[in-house]
């Protein structure tokens, strides 16, 4: 009898004292125009990224990995939301005071993670509208500290060009909003040179005051976008003058939050993503990174413009050390995370899962088309497996133009004429020899991916509108 009741108190005790394991965290980081090659695990020089390529190594990196357009807002439309941005409106960069902005119908990561009993928090850059109506805590965040659009963007008449002089000793603020509030203003280098590490204390200090319950942090970095600029703690670090010193204070920051999730026994149980938004900004010259020795830049539908790192880190789940070689994308990762979490879809992504290669095979090949849309509705290019057919257009090139320096952009060609092209990736990521005229079968099935995109999405080269797009949300 006395046995058995000691049993049923072992029993009881442990039932009441161990908690059901909880859901895991999810910290998404996200850069702004970093490269391919602005990693050490992907042939950075003259500076290093100890924290980020830990991270690789406790996790999988893709090599494989495109941002759903070479441009800010797309990009971020398409992050967000899993669908390919010009499905829902969203195209290039949107200026202050934009009168469009993402549609308060479309239903975001946050909105997702919120529905299902996270915590949601984002710090950084927004840039889906900067009306209240579009900001992120109308859009599924729970609290937002940091610019509403690109660092280099003040809310005064905008033509596409930089308002003012970046090396000036001052310039119209930009203001850090903290929720829909203007807090902190932004007047001078030095204020840009404080973002990264004004970001990363407010990211962990979320982190700490959320560890009791299941948190999505969405870290949107403002750097290494124009103007960079480092801290002072950071100044003079690298041996790559100061685009190395913002990536080492970059990696820093990604150690932060690294470091806090360890601190705080979340590190096990915690999904940490880390990628860019597009490629870098060729033109800036060393103010800009590097494509590892893809093909052209940012705004562009060449690998260098959306080929970007990725790294999926969770140590409880994903075994580490893996690299993949699948074709994946941003607009992958919400469906991703739904999957992984066990939250149903309503809507259909254009992404697909990519559990598969996470949890059960590295080779698995979920995704095997992606379509390169750019500029406002434009078909660009079209992938299949390893195979990339380049559509003729008129687009943009760095090549043969002299690069900036020290912050001065040089100039590039916006109206180049590119020529159809066939290019296998497999053996040619520079996209140098085209092949069309030895795999005319090849070229003829991309034709075909190519006619379907268009009956759905469109193609304004061929003026054609698409069957299944949406509006953007409007102010009047």
């Amino acid at each position: 009898m006395l046995r058995a009741l000691s049993l049923f108190l072992a029993i009881f005790f442990i039932n009441v004292t161990v908690p059901a394991q909880k859901r895991p965290n999810v910290v998404l980081i996200f850069m702004d125009d970093m490269g391919y090659g602005d990693l050490g695990v992907t042939g950075a020089l003259q500076y290093q990224t100890p924290a980020i390529d830990q991270l690789a190594s406790e996790g999988i990196r893709f090599t494989n990995f495109l941002a759903v357009q070479a441009v800010c807002s797309a990009s971020r439309a398409g992050l967000l939301t899993g669908m390919y941005p010009n499905r829902i409106g969203i195209t290039g960069a949107l200026f202050p005071n934009s009168k469009i902005g993402i549609h308060p119908n479309e239903i975001t990561l946050a909105e997702l993670l919120k529905q299902n009993g996270y915590a949601t928090g984002m710090v950084g850059k927004w840039h889906l509208g900067d009306h209240e109506k579009f900001l992120p805590l109308q859009n599924g965040f729970d609290e937002y500290f940091g610019l509403p659009f690109s660092n280099d963007m003040w809310p005064v008449d905008y033509n596409g060009s930089p308002a003012t002089d970046w090396r000036k000793d001052s310039f119209p603020p930009l203001f850090i909003l903290e929720g829909n509030e203007k807090k902190l203003p932004v007047t001078t280098l030095a204020d840009q040179g404080e973002l990264t590490r004004q970001y990363t204390e407010r990211a962990v200090e979320f982190i700490r005051r959320k560890k009791s319950t299941p948190f999505f942090l969405y870290f949107a970095h403002s750097m290494p976008h124009v103007p960079i600029q480092a801290s002072a703690r950071f100044k003079g670090k690298s041996q790559q003058g100061l685009y190395g010193d913002v990536m080492m204070e970059a990696d820093w920051s990604v150690g932060e939050i690294l470091k806090a999730l360890k601190e705080n026994n979340l590190d096990k149980n915690t999904i940490v993503i880390f990628t860019s938004d597009n490629g870098p900004w060729l033109n800036y010259g060393n103010h800009a990174g590097s494509t590892g020795g893809l093909r052209e830049g940012k705004g562009t539908s060449f690998e260098g413009g959306t080929r970007v790192p990725c790294i999926i880190r969770w140590p409880e789940k994903i075994k580490g050390a893996q690299i993949s070689n699948s074709l994946s994308s941003t607009i992958d990762l919400l469906p991703t995370l739904a999957d992984l979490l066990t939250i149903p879809l309503t809507l259909s992504p254009d992404g697909v899962s990519l559990k598969p290669v996470l949890l059960e095979d590295v080779k698995a090949q979920p995704r095997k088309e992606f379509y390169y849309y750019y500029r406002r509705n434009a078909l660009e290019a079209v992938r299949w497996n390893d195979w990339k057919l380049v559509l003729p257009h008129r687009g943009r090139t760095y090549e043969n133009f002299e690069m900036g320096l020290n912050g001065y952009p040089g100039k590039v060609n916006e109206n180049d004429s590119i020529p159809q092209a066939l290019y296998d990736l497999r053996r040619d990521p520079g996209e140098r020899y085209d092949v069309q005229t030895q795999f005319p079968e090849i070229v003829q099935h991309l034709l075909m991916l190519t006619a379907k995109a268009r009956e759905d999405l469109g193609d304004d080269l061929v003026n054609v509108p698409g069957n299944h797009r949406r509006e953007p949300g409007r102010i009047q």
